[in-house]
């Protein structure tokens, strides 16, 4: 194989044929790949988007939104009540950035 193709190439996650690297699912398997890179836009089965959840985590996590938008509602609550304690804001501000900071693939296992 010269270099080229080497480099538009990849294996498929489920089965470990090589697939194009731009394959969105697997035509051996028909499992969908996991995105790579960084992209931002990319939303998870359940249609959340970590991009979406970390800007609602650093902007408004002293309200609990990025809570009840990844579905914990629970959480999102008690945000809620302890607010006025600006404790809320620190840690959502925290989980923003780590929201931000992890791979598509990672934010999808743990919320989607």
């Amino acid at each position: 194989m010269n270099p080229s193709t080497l480099a538009a190439t990849r294996s498929c996650q489920n089965c470990g044929r090589v697939i194009d690297a731009r394959a969105e699912i697997c035509p051996q398997c028909g499992v969908r790949q996991p995105v790579r890179g960084g992209s931002f836009g990319v939303a998870t089965p359940s249609g959340r988007n970590r991009l979406a959840a970390g800007l609602f985590a650093i902007f408004l996590g002293g309200l609990g939104i990025h809570k009840f938008y990844l579905g914990k509602t629970g959480q999102g609550i008690l945000y809620l009540l302890f607010f006025w304690t600006l404790i809320p804001a620190l840690v959502g501000f925290v989980e923003g950035i780590l929201y931000l900071a992890s791979s598509d693939a990672d934010f999808a296992a743990k919320y989607g």
